[in-house]
């Protein structure tokens, strides 16, 4: 199994947004400590923001923050919906499946049962779960030169 990249930062923000230590962090902010583009992450906040796992305020002194506590937000569901297609083969397009051995094939139940158990283990794992070393993680995101 494999993430997008899309998938990949949403994470990368919301483990920023459970160490970070002031009430709000900024797109700005979690750009320069992942060293990645902010168009990018704009689109990223906007969606994990449409989907109920960060709070956004605009204007002057705004910024963003989780929407509610950290374990409360499993790791499983935020790949469920930052992922818009989980799809591993074309067996699993129904309109534009042109396998001719799909009938009779077990591969497309063996990858189903893979990303079952895949997704499983994901919800094994809350945000607070994957930062729990807050203290280690503030320094690798260097909060101490951004405040």
């Amino acid at each position: 199994m494999r993430l997008t990249v899309h998938t990949d930062y949403a994470l990368r923000v919301l483990i920023y947004a459970a160490v970070e230590p002031q009430p709000l962090c900024t797109i700005e902010r979690i750009a320069a400590a992942y060293k990645i583009s902010r168009n990018h992450l704009m689109k990223v906040v906007n969606r994990l923001a449409e989907h109920g796992f960060l709070e956004t305020v605009r204007g002057r002194g705004g910024g963003l923050k989780l929407s509610r506590p950290a374990d409360e937000i499993v790791v499983g569901d935020v790949v469920r919906k930052m992922e818009d297609n989980l799809t591993q083969a074309e067996c699993f397009r129904i309109e534009q499946n042109a396998c001719a051995i799909t009938p009779a094939c077990g591969l497309k139940r063996a990858l189903a049962e893979a990303l079952e158990a895949y997704l499983d283990a994901l919800d094994r794992y809350t945000l607070a779960d994957i930062t729990r070393k807050r203290t280690a993680l503030a320094r690798l995101l260097d909060f101490e030169r951004a405040s």
